[in-house]
């Protein structure tokens, strides 16, 4: 499998479901480059765990004018053309603001972005992780960011479910939907190797990938 044709990869999903870590070893594995979030700059996170009604915009609006400049640099760079994985997608944006801003800010939120006019590539792939939410939580205290420990279920229900519906409806790109419950990418070999060969058998269409428990 020649997994260094794919181009431009997206791996997406709920908070704590592992997105950035398979990004990275797609990456090093098709020696593509690696676009990711970076939610250390933001200085409204740490707070918004601690208060989402009050600083839910103002953590919003940072993410968007941040991912809007990301995209701006690489597009410029014309990054894209030799592949990049990265681990988010700009729909994304608007999940998130859809699930904690309220209808006022919301209309902000809306008439900000339409501003912004972004053009965001179509990935040629977008990798989609699920798990339940008592795995996700799960990962996010494994994981030790202190701020995270506020998560609250309620909350990472609703988002799970805001990216269910999502990418129900998702046809823009090949999508492959993974159970990644019980699985491993990141620490082993064979469930990583049986993943690449899962995408490297995608050319269009929607798909699902639903591997055997091997690591816990």
């Amino acid at each position: 499998m020649n997994f260094k044709n794919l181009g431009y990869v997206v791996v997406e999903g709920p908070v704590g479901v592992g997105k950035t870590s398979l990004a990275r070893r797609l990456a090093a594995a098709g020696g593509s480059e690696l676009l990711l979030e970076r939610p250390q700059e933001n200085p409204f996170l740490e707070r918004f765990y601690h208060s989402r009604k009050n600083y839910a915009l103002p953590t919003q609006l940072f993410f968007l004018f941040q991912r809007a400049r990301q995209i701006e640099e690489l597009k410029q760079g014309d990054m894209f053309r030799p592949g990049c994985v990265a681990d988010f997608m700009l729909e994304k944006d608007s999940l998130f603001a859809q699930v904690t801003l309220d209808d006022d800010e919301l209309r902000l939120y809306q008439q900000v972005y339409n501003q912004l006019q972004l053009d965001m590539p179509v990935p040629d792939l977008v990798v989609y992780l699920q798990a339940p939410v008592a795995v996700l939580l799960d990962r996010i205290r494994r994981r030790g960011i202190h701020y995270e420990h506020r998560i609250e279920r309620d909350y990472l229900q609703a988002l799970a479910d805001a990216y269910t519906r999502f990418f129900y409806h998702y046809a823009a790109a090949p999508l492959l939907v993974v159970n990644a419950a019980e699985i491993n990418f990141v620490d082993s070999d064979e469930d990583f190797a049986a993943l690449l060969e899962h995408i490297g058998s995608i050319r269009r269409g929607r798909h699902f990938f639903n591997p055997l428990t091997s690591q816990p």
